[in-house]
């Protein structure tokens, strides 16, 4: 295939060159009715492709025009069978990958550290989670993926589940054994779904980890806007329809029910001109990325206090791989938490985070990342070290997250059951009927369904203490939180 034509993108800077006159949405025609300032900021070029599903432009419900061409080029770039936009981001996609396999009852597998995305899935399903443990890393503080012998142990116990799903990479880029996880699974007749939310690279280098598409897995959801180029809230649903477990029809249909009938044209033709970008250039970008990654690595573990694993952490059966770009910092020996640390470089540094935790920060090199960028990162994390290395005492890595709690409703019967208000720090031994995690990066600490523990509270006031941004309450403080009024036991 031409990976150079862009059919979208082309078809749309051809509409807006013969300035048609407009007698439909969007109202600010051209950008003649929209605000002064935010025109002359955002340009009109940009606004002249604010467009709608005219017949010139395609349908993104049902394509058959260049929005049809445009998805064949990316399958093909991301060697799946079929390709499909999404412009309401990785969770859509994720959502869709669910709801197309699960009917109401359905059992899914799925690693308990899940996007916040997977659940609202189960709970617009019906279906019922079958929570398989990430494996823990008591060094950092952080959870890694699912391991293939949790994933044997939980298909043994539940060979009628419809659907397995897949964290990979995961935030903090690690990887599991994938294709030996998609080939279990498979020996089962259960069909894999992948959120490849942090994974677009992987696609386009060999030295980095198998994607979701080579390693065989069914379905994969990946973010093109988090590392490869696109408009924020852009991304795409890859397919491989080899195995007869996805169908394709369906996707289709799924995914049009979750989307806006208004579909940004301008974050369609961003996935249509990152797909070229990445067709004809991502094994070179992704290599610059890796390398800028790497000189970032060897000089923060030079570092005074500061810690960014690598290659060493591999050679487990959750740690089998690696995304170097995602370069996680230990923080604890400066007797800090990540959190303050996130603070300390935006105040003093005007630097932005991927997120914090209580022991690490998240940075992310990508291809729009320089050798400028980097050094500004790292003379931010030399001075944090003279400031704070051996002055407060470092803290003790304590790793407790709780366990994984009860499952006593399904999240659907949960979420939509009849509730009461209480102090949360009163409601242990409970059954919540909403939400409550962590954003970055929206796991669950507690789900619709579940008994709330005594460890549960204590966790969770301590993330709030700390100022991490714990959400997903109705009572934003977190200081009230919706319990079931009665519920009988499931399982």
């Amino acid at each position: 295939m031409d990976h150079r034509r862009t059919p979208l993108f082309t078809a749309l800077k051809n509409h807006a060159a013969l300035n048609p006159v407009q007698f439909h949405i969007p109202g600010h025609k051209k950008g003649l009715g929209t605000d002064t300032e935010f025109r002359e900021f955002i340009g009109d070029n940009a606004l002249s492709i604010d467009l709608i599903n005219i017949a010139p432009l395609d349908d993104l419900h049902q394509p058959t025009g260049v929005i049809e061409e445009a998805q064949i080029l990316a399958a093909d770039a991301f060697g799946a069978d079929h390709t499909y936009f999404s412009v309401q981001g990785t969770s859509s996609a994720i959502m869709t990958m669910i709801l197309s396999v699960c009917e109401p009852g359905d059992k899914i597998i799925v690693p308990r550290n899940v996007h916040k995305s997977v659940m609202s899935a189960i709970i617009f399903s019906g279906a019922k989670p079958v929570f398989v443990s990430p494996a823990q890393d008591a060094n950092l503080g952080i959870d890694h993926g699912v391991t293939t012998g949790a994933v044997r142990r939980a298909l043994e116990r539940h060979p009628d589940a419809k659907a397995l799903l897949v964290i990979n990479p995961t935030y903090f880029g690690v990887c599991t054994d994938l294709k030996e996880i998609v080939e279990l699974a498979h020996s089962y007749q259960v069909p894999v779904l992948v959120d490849e939310a942090h994974g677009v690279l992987i696609h386009f280098h060999e030295e980095l980890p198998l994607s979701a598409m080579a390693a065989g897995a069914d379905m994969a959801a990946t973010s093109v806007h988090k590392l490869g180029g696109s408009m924020t809230q852009s991304s795409v649903l890859n397919l491989n329809t080899k195995n007869g477990f996805v169908n394709p029809q369906r996707v289709q249909t799924i995914l049009s029910m979750l989307t806006s009938t208004s579909t940004s044209y301008i974050l369609l033709a961003s996935l249509d001109t990152s797909r070229r970008n990445l067709a004809l250039h991502g094994h070179e970008m992704a290599q610059k990325a890796i390398d800028l990654a790497q000189f970032a690595r060897r000089t923060i573990n030079d570092i005074d206090g500061l810690y960014c694993f690598g290659k060493e952490l591999l050679g487990t059966e959750a740690t089998f791989n690696y995304d170097p770009t995602k370069v996680t910092i230990h923080v604890r020996h400066l007797g800090i938490t990540g959190y303050e640390t996130e603070n300390w470089l935006r105040e003093h540094y005007n630097i932005e985070v991927e997120l914090s935790d209580m022991y690490n920060i998240l940075c992310l090199i990508t291809p729009g990342d320089t050798d400028e960028s980097v050094d500004i990162l790292l003379n931010a994390l030399q001075d944090l070290s003279r400031t704070y290395y051996q002055v407060n005492p470092a803290h003790e890595l304590v790793v407790k997250v709780p366990d994984v709690p009860q499952l006593m409703l399904t999240p659907r019967d949960a979420f939509y059951g009849d509730t009461e208000v209480i102090p949360f720090k009163e409601s242990a031994g409970r059954i919540i009927s909403e939400f409550i995690y962590v954003y970055p990066p929206g796991i669950p600490i507690l789900l619709p369904g579940e008994v709330i523990t005594q460890e549960n509270i204590d966790y969770i006031i301590d993330h709030v203490e700390v100022g991490l941004p714990v959400k997903g309450p109705e009572d934003r403080s977190v200081t009230n939180v919706k319990v079931i009024v009665e519920a009988d036991a499931i399982f």
